[in-house]
C-alpha cells in the first residue's frame, strides 16, 4: 500500500512539474508573439486611443499655470502674500495639484497591478474629470484647492496606468516611437488650453469667470471615455502575471488577427525568449533589492529634481513673464506661442526614438533645458522671450518622452505599475514644494534667480542618468528585467 501511495505521489508531482513547464512555455510564447508584431495601423490605433486619455491629463496639468492669473483677477487668490504658504496663494494651488498627484501615484499605483490596466485607465479618467467639473464651481480658494487635490489623485493614477499599459502592449522595437506618440497627442492639448486661456481668462462669458470655462472644457473627456475603452484590449503581459494564460492567449490572438490582415502577409515567426516569463507575482519590496535598487534610487532622485525644472517653467510661464513687466494679455499670448513647441518635441524624435539610446536622449534634453533656461532669463524683448521659451518647451517635451519611456522599461510586469508609481511619486512630492520654491526665488531673486535654479537641477540630472542609467534600447522588457 505504501509503495502504491508513493507511486501515486510521484506521478502527481511529475504531472505538476509538467503542467508548470507547459504554463511557462505558453507564457514565454505569448511574450514572444507580442514582441514580433510589426508596425501596423492597429498597433498605432491602440497607442493613439491611450494617448487620448493623456490629453485630459496634460490639459489639466498645464492649465495650472495658464489660469493662475485668472484666479488672481477673480479675487479668489492673491498675487503676493505675506506667507508663500497661504491657502489663497498660487503656490498653494500648485501644491494642491501635486499633492493629489503624489497620493495617486504613491498610494494608488497598485490598483492597475491588482485590477488590470484597462479598468483602472477608465475609472481614473472619469474620476479626475468629475473633480475638475466640481472645481469650476467653487467660490473659495479652499474649495478650489480641495477639488484640485481630488483631480490630482485621479491624474496620478491615470499617468501611471498609461505608461504601464503602453510599455506592455508595444513590441520591443516600437516602444520608443509608441511613447513618442503618447507625448505628441497629449501635448496637442497644451496649445489648446493656452489659446483658450488667452481668449477666456481676461473675460467673463455669460457672467462666469473665464478661468472656470477653461476648467469646464476638460469635462469633454467624460463624453468620449467609453469610446476609448472599447478600442483597447487588456494587457496580455498583465494577464500572464495573474495566471490567466488562456485569456492572455485570446487577447494576443485577437491583436495578431487584425495586425496580420493589415500587414498583408504572414507575421514573422516569434523569436523564443530564453528568460523565464513571469507567471507568479513578485512583491513590491523587490524594487529595493538588486538589480532594481540602483534603478529605484536613480529614478526617485531624478523625478524629485527634474520636476523642479519642468514645472518650475511650465506652471509659471505667465507669472514669470508678468514679473518682467509684461501685462496679463500679452503674457498669455506669449505663453500660447511658446506652447506650440510642446507637441513638436516628441514628433521631432518619433523617427529616431528607437535608434537613440534612451538614457542619452534624456541626458541631452536635460542639458538643452539648462542652456535655454539661462538664455530665456536674459531676454527682455518679446522676440527673444518667445524664441527661447519655444526652445525651452521643445527640450522639456523631449526630456519628458525620454524619461517616461525609460522609467517604464526598468521594472518587471508584475510590479511595473507600483514601481512606476513609487519612483514617479517623488516628482509629485517635490512638485508640491517646487511651487513654493519658485515663489521664493521669484520674490527674492527675480526671474533670473528662478532660471539659475532650474539650470542647476538639469545639470545634476544629466550626471545622475549618465553615470547610473542602464541601456534599454531594443531589448525585450523581460530581458531588461531578468
Amino acid at each position: 500500500m505504501r509503495q502504491a501511495s508513493n507511486a501515486v505521489a510521484r506521478a502527481g508531482l511529475a504531472n505538476a512539474v509538467e503542467h508548470n513547464a507547459d504554463q511557462e512555455s505558453q507564457a514565454r510564447g505569448i511574450v514572444a508573439r507580442l514582441d514580433r508584431l510589426p508596425a501596423t495601423r492597429h498597433i498605432w490605433k491602440i497607442v493613439f486611443l491611450l494617448s487620448l486619455g493623456g490629453c485630459f491629463e496634460f490639459y489639466d496639468l498645464f492649465m495650472t499655470g495658464y489660469i493662475a492669473p485668472g484666479l488672481i483677477v477673480s479675487g479668489l487668490f492673491v498675487k503676493t502674500s505675506t506667507s508663500i504658504f497661504a491657502m489663497n496663494s498660487i503656490a498653494a494651488f500648485v501644491a494642491a495639484t501635486f499633492l493629489g498627484l503624489f497620493i495617486g501615484t504613491m498610494g494608488l499605483g497598485f490598483l492597475a497591478d491588482r485590477y488590470g490596466r484597462r479598468r483602472i485607465f477608465v475609472v481614473a479618467l472619469l474620476a479626475y474629470t468629475l473633480a475638475s467639473i466640481l472645481m469650476a464651481f467653487q467660490q473659495s480658494a479652499l474649495g478650489v484647492n480641495v477639488f484640485r487635490l481630488l483631480a490630482g489623485i485621479g491624474l496620478g493614477v491615470e499617468m501611471v496606468t498609461i505608461n504601464t499599459y503602453v510599455a506592455e502592449l508595444m513590441p520591443k522595437d516600437l516602444r520608443g516611437r509608441a511613447f513618442a506618440i503618447t507625448q505628441i497627442v497629449p501635448y496637442c492639448a497644451v496649445p489648446v488650453v493656452a489659446l483658450m486661456s488667452w481668449w477666456l481668462v481676461p473675460q467673463q462669458p455669460f457672467g462666469l469667470d473665464g478661468w472656470r470655462w477653461v476648467v469646464l472644457a476638460s469635462a469633454a473627456g467624460a463624453a468620449i471615455v467609453w469610446v476609448i475603452r472599447l478600442g483597447i484590449p487588456e494587457s496580455p503581459r498583465w494577464l500572464v502575471t495573474r495566471g490567466r494564460l488562456d485569456e492572455a492567449a485570446r487577447v494576443t490572438q485577437d491583436i495578431e488577427r487584425v495586425v496580420e490582415r493589415q500587414y498583408g502577409q504572414p507575421l514573422p515567426s516569434p523569436v523564443p525568449h530564453t528568460h523565464s516569463a513571469p507567471t507568479v507575482e513578485r512583491r513590491f519590496r523587490d524594487i529595493l533589492k538588486a538589480p532594481y535598487l540602483k534603478r529605484t534610487i536613480m529614478m526617485s532622485v531624478y523625478n524629485a529634481v527634474s520636476v523642479i525644472g519642468f514645472y518650475g517653467f511650465s506652471n509659471w510661464i505667465p507669472s514669470l513673464l508678468t514679473s518682467k513687466g509684461i501685462n496679463l494679455v500679452h503674457s498669455l499670448q506669449y505663453s500660447f506661442l511658446m506652447s506650440i513647441a510642446l507637441p513638436l518635441g516628441p514628433a521631432l524624435f518619433f523617427y529616431f526614438a528607437d535608434k537613440i539610446e534612451r538614457k542619452w536622449s534624456l541626458v541631452g534634453a536635460s542639458g538643452a533645458i539648462a542652456v535655454f533656461g539661462l538664455a530665456f532669463a536674459q531676454q527682455t524683448g518679446s522676440f527673444g522671450l518667445i524664441v527661447f521659451g519655444f526652445c525651452m518647451n521643445l527640450a522639456l517635451t523631449i526630456m519628458t518622452y525620454s524619461f517616461q519611456t525609460y522609467q517604464s522599461e526598468l521594472y518587471p510586469t508584475e510590479i511595473r505599475a507600483r514601481a512606476i508609481g513609487f519612483v514617479y511619486s517623488w516628482s509629485r512630492l517635490s512638485a508640491i514644494f517646487s511651487g513654493f520654491l519658485v515663489a521664493f526665488f521669484l520674490r527674492d531673486f527675480g526671474a533670473n534667480g528662478v532660471f539659475v535654479m532650474i539650470s542647476s537641477c538639469m545639470v545634476f540630472v544629466m550626471l545622475l542618468i549618465g553615470i547610473m542609467g542602464p541601456a534599454t534600447k531594443g531589448l525585450a522588457l523581460e530581458d531588461i528585467n531578468r
